[in-house]
């Protein structure tokens, strides 16, 4: 596997476009958060991953570049790439196109904790979750680094 991984696709609702005709804000978050699951079942913490293993995945951190606008009835997709992991976390890069297009319209970089459902405490993952992260990372490897991963959000210095 040399791409990334579509995870999520939606049509834009009324309900989430705001007075000037865009998608809102925390609309994009949800896409992505929506995405965030179909990774988290293809990794085996879907409902019943969670449930043998008492695993989840909390977000730790989460940086969103909005980039183009997305307008009411929309079609878009998420494309997932696994940056690098390791006995606890994941780093990853969800990118926001339209169907087939490579327009990027919005990139969230986002840093996961596996926690323990119970404890509520950061745990290694289970064998079989740690095994299908590593086949990601491997794959993803080849990928260039999305341009929006590791940005720092301010203002130049006054002067």
């Amino acid at each position: 596997m040399s791409h990334a991984l579509t995870t999520h696709s939606t049509l834009i609702p009324v309900e989430w476009v705001d007075y000037n005709g865009h998608l809102r804000d925390a609309f994009y978050l949800l896409i992505f958060s929506y995405a965030t699951d179909a990774l988290m079942a293809r990794i085996g913490l879907d409902e019943a991953g969670r449930a043998s293993t008492g695993h989840t995945l909390y977000t730790l951190e989460c940086h969103l570049n909005y980039l183009a606008e997305v307008k009411l009835g929309a079609r878009v997709e998420v494309r997932t790439q696994v940056l690098a992991s390791d006995a606890k976390r994941l780093h990853i890069h969800h990118g926001l196109y339209y169907p087939g297009g490579d327009e990027l319209l919005a990139a969230s970089e986002q840093m996961l904790m596996n926690v323990d459902s119970e404890s509520a405490r950061s745990t290694p993952f289970a064998e079989a979750v740690a095994g299908c992260v590593a086949g990601l990372v491997e794959a993803h490897r080849q990928l260039p680094l999305p341009v929006h991963v590791a940005r720092v959000i301010g203002l130049p210095p006054a002067r």
